[in-house]
């Protein structure tokens, strides 16, 4: 099974959301990472979708999309013509032999600290999928206490966009 990532505008009203979700769950498609909102314009939000299938999954997904009224724009992005980012946010036990440590991993991954106490370090960080599973490798050396982590989301590299018209 391949990852699709697929860029969705719609009408930034109450249901869409839902509307869009179903769609997956009618058909029985799992959804792998979802993140949602607003554009620069209020009136319109944002859907980036990941979802693992087949192209034939793709498109019958894609087709369903297009005909919810709410959806203004839908495009398929594809892996070297976009930037794709996710957070994470993870708690790690941390002793004071192994805080020097954890402080150094986190430095390599440009990760930033946002909370520390006496038995705890909270990590903050953004990227890949690839640099966020290697991080969280790093971490579980140390005892990962708990996560939280967003769906990834996605634009378009360069000058190109989703536009309206």
């Amino acid at each position: 099974m391949e990852k699709y990532t697929l860029s969705v505008l719609v009408e930034n009203h109450a249901g869409v959301l839902s509307r869009v979700v179903g769609l997956f769950t009618r058909r029985g498609f799992n959804i792998h990472s979802l993140s949602v909102g607003t554009t620069k314009d209020e009136k319109i939000s944002r859907i980036t979708i990941e979802v693992k299938g087949d192209d034939y999954m793709l498109e019958q997904v894609s087709k369903q999309l297009s005909k919810l009224m709410e959806v203004i724009k839908l495009k398929k992005l594809t892996e070297g013509d976009m930037v794709k980012r996710g957070l994470i946010l993870i708690k790690v036990k941390a002793t004071p032999k192994t805080r020097g440590e954890i402080i150094e991993v986190t430095n390599v991954f440009r990760a930033n600290i946002v909370d520390i106490s006496e038995t705890t370090l909270t990590v903050e960080m953004t990227g890949s999928d690839r640099k966020i599973d290697a991080f969280l490798r790093m971490m579980e050396n140390y005892g990962v206490e708990e996560i939280a982590r967003t769906g990834m989301t996605a634009l378009e590299r360069g000058a190109s966009t989703l536009r309206l018209n």
